[in-house]
Order: C-alpha cells, then structure tokens, then sequence
C-alpha cells in the first residue's frame, strides 16, 4: 500500500523510490532471508511504504508520529509494518545514527514503548567498530533512510514461531560474507 506523505512534486521519482523499495525487500530482504518474518506481511500486503519528502529532522519527526499513530488505529491484518521512506532527511549516516535517539523519545513519549520498535535502516548503515565497506554493514543497508516501524506483538509472535531467532544477525553476516560484494551487486542485475 504505496502512500506519498509530504507531497513529491515529481511523481516519476516518488514511483521510483517507492519501486526500489520494494525491489530490495523482494530480493534482499526476502530474497537472502535477512528478516525471515518478512516474507509473510509482504505477500499478505500488509506492508505500507510510506514515503515522505520531509528535509528536516522536525519534518520527519512529525511524519514519524503521524505513522504511528496510524499503525496504532489500524488492525494488523490490515497494515502490520511500516516502511517510512525519507531519501531527503538525514541522509548523512551519522546524523541519521544519532536521530535515532529521538526517534526512540518519540516512541516512548507517545506512549508506544513496547507497542512499536523501530528499525534503522540507511544506504551507509555502519555497525560500530566495522569499516565502510564492511559487508555485514549491508544487512541494515536499504535504498534510502527509512524508518522501520513494526509492531512488538508480530514480533514477539514470529520469534516463537522461529526457534533459531537469537541466531539471525549472525546467519544474516554469513550470508553476507559468502555472497560478498559481487553477489550483492548481481541482485541488482535482474
């Protein structure tokens, strides 16, 4: 369920960005089993990409309540995560690092603190003490800065459904590791 929030005014790039979204949920996402509970909200349709055109940190945090409000209001069978797509706010990896800190305020001032994670996601995404190019850093690498809103019932739900779920982030740097930079570049070629 494609939504523009702040309006693009050109539609072309919106469909764009919202397709390569898409794209790289399908086949990295799903396509290497980075988030094996993703594949089940996406056939389901109850993904929303959210897009926003927001360039400022206090823009972002607006569109940001406003999606979680909406998550809160809406039954999961209808929308059960969120994609918030912000290519123009923060797209410096560092700046976007240290939003994180009030992304989770809002959260918890809203009083959505253990109702709704969220997810970091960035096209630099660095883990601490790793290097640039780091391969592994591509398991949180998406398209554009997005914001990842899930819900922790889901969550909580698909980690009993998943008896190895302790062991993701490690299965997910070897599956990085054995396709390497190459494999992750032929992903893109399809």
């Amino acid at each position: 369920m494609p939504q523009v929030l702040t309006p693009y005014t050109d539609s072309v790039a919106a469909g764009k960005i919202i397709a390569n979204t898409e794209c790289w949920l399908e086949r990295a996402v799903i396509g290497l089993n980075l988030c094996p509970f993703a594949k089940s909200v996406f056939v389901k349709k109850q993904v929303r990409y959210a897009l926003t055109a927001a360039s400022t940190a206090d823009e972002l945090l607006a569109e940001l309540e406003n999606e979680l409000n909406l998550l809160a209001s809406t039954e999961p069978a209808e929308l059960d995560t969120t994609l918030l797509i912000h290519p123009q706010a923060m797209t410096d990896f560092l700046d976007y690092h240290f939003f994180l800190a009030e992304v989770d305020a809002m959260n918890r001032n809203l009083g959505f603190d253990g109702v709704f994670q969220i997810a970091s996601l960035h096209p630099q995404y660095e883990f601490s003490g790793s290097e640039p190019d780091d391969i592994a850093n591509f398991t949180n690498r998406s398209p554009y800065p997005t914001l990842h809103l899930l819900r922790e019932s889901s969550i909580d739900r698909a980690v009993a459904a998943f008896p190895d779920a302790a062991n993701i982030f490690e299965r997910n740097i070897e599956t990085m590791e054995r396709i390497g930079h190459e494999g992750w570049k032929k992903l893109w070629l399809v």
